[in-house]
């Protein structure tokens, strides 16, 4: 080790600028890693916001062939139970009762069909509904009255203060109700915009099945990291033990395409990961092989001293791990450091409009895993190894007598 720690140091500049170079690539890559681990929690924010992290249907909801069959008629019991589970296991739960009907929303000669949306609206869950929108005029504050989407509102050709009425014929309410428009939201979706249509539950009750819900959403409001979130398989295992006759599903159980691509995402990352490492390699090779190449004659005096091929190819690796180990365990602190510094979350200015108009929270909740924070480490130590092995190769190969005759 001293042997080799004195040949790194001869050609100071050199070391260095290789050392620095594999610091720089571990940095970059635990950065890189912790930016993935925010998107990641930036899509499990997204998730949660709009559906919950636990949400409790009808059984065999998905199959359900009528508006009726999706139904939980014994709302109130169901919610008590929901409600303390989620007390018992989470801090500050939101419990929110929602139900989509199938409507025809008309006014005064244009008409259009849309799930009209009626659900508990406690202030938090308000704010998340509106993220990213602008809202003209109000929301809702009582019963009779309606939000829309500014697209749907120019369709059906109504302005504040005018009428919508509701056609939901078929279910167990009046099956037609007259709602006053308090206000229109302006989303970046133009597609949700043109769906959008809010109103109270108890309404939506009214028109179309007094005292049911479609479904109850469990919202842990103060989950922010999907690494931090390990209660939503458990709350959902308790409630689904609770509630024999009636699904209890996690926020990812309820987007299988969410979970696939959260599958795919650590191996878009190890590989992007992997050509970091490939370029520091490359330079550790260069730095290597001149230092190979400047020693020639001295590694012909080692080989005529009796030393065997094989030490020579072990000191000339050991060189290239003292260089890539200075860079990792420096790289490595620098990484972590970022991460440490920023972990009540990172906002970047100019993104910040940008996510917003998606209703997406623009501050980045960095974090990184155990196992790529490993990965770093040693993929940044086999590439020292494996970019000196053909130097060292040459070296050890190399006969005495030529090799002390060998001018630079």
């Amino acid at each position: 080790m001293a042997l080799a720690w004195r040949n790194v140091w001869r050609q100071r500049r050199r070391s260095l600028v290789t050392a620095s170079a594999v610091g720089v690539v571990v940095m970059l890559s635990v950065m890189y890693f912790s930016f993935g681990g925010a998107a990641e929690n930036s899509l499990y924010q997204r998730l949660t916001e709009t559906a919950g992290h636990v949400q409790v249907r009808q059984a065999g909801w998905r199959d359900a062939t009528s508006f009726e069959a999706t139904l939980i008629e014994e709302a109130d019991t169901v919610r008590s139970l929901v409600e303390t589970r989620a007390a018992e296991m989470l801090t500050a739960p939101m419990v929110v009762g929602v139900m989509d009907v199938p409507a025809l929303l008309s006014g005064d000669v244009r008409s259009r069909g849309v799930a009209l949306h009626g659900q508990d609206w406690p202030s938090l869950a308000q704010e998340r509904r509106l993220a990213g929108g602008t809202l003209d005029g109000r929301f809702l504050s009582g019963p009779g009255e309606i939000v829309l989407g500014a697209s749907l509102a120019r369709a059906l050709d109504v302005t504040l203060g005018g009428d919508v009425f509701a056609y939901a014929p078929g279910g167990s309410g009046f099956g037609a109700a007259v709602f006053t428009l308090v206000g229109t939201v302006d989303l970046a979706d133009g597609n949700a915009e043109i769906a959008a249509a809010w109103t109270l539950l108890e309404d939506a009750q009214a028109l179309a099945a007094p005292g049911a819900v479609q479904r109850f959403e469990v919202h842990g409001t103060s989950l922010t990291r999907l690494q931090d979130d390990a209660v939503s398989d458990s709350l959902a295992a308790t409630l689904q033990a609770d509630l024999p006759a009636y699904e209890a599903s996690t926020w990812l159980a309820l987007n299988p395409s969410t979970e696939q691509l959260m599958e795919t995402l650590d191996p878009m990352l190890f590989a992007v990961s992997v050509l970091f490492f490939i370029l520091a390699g490359l330079l550790v090779l260069n730095t290597v092989y001149l230092s190979v190449m400047e020693r020639i004659r001295e590694f012909g005096v080692i080989h005529a001293l009796g030393a065997g091929g094989g030490r020579v190819l072990r000191m000339i690796a050991l060189e290239s791990v003292v260089m890539c180990a200075t860079g990792v365990v420096v790289g490595t602190a620098a990484g972590l450091a970022f991460v440490a510094a920023y972990t009540d979350g990172l906002v970047i200015p100019g993104l910040v409009e940008y996510y917003a108009a998606f209703g997406m929270d623009p501050t980045f909740y960095l974090s990184i895993k155990p196992g790529q924070l490993a990965f770093a480490i040693a993929f940044a130590f086999i590439t020292a190894v494996a970019a000196a092995l053909w130097p060292a190769w040459i070296a050890s190969r190399l006969e005495p007598v030529e090799a002390m005759r060998f001018q630079a």
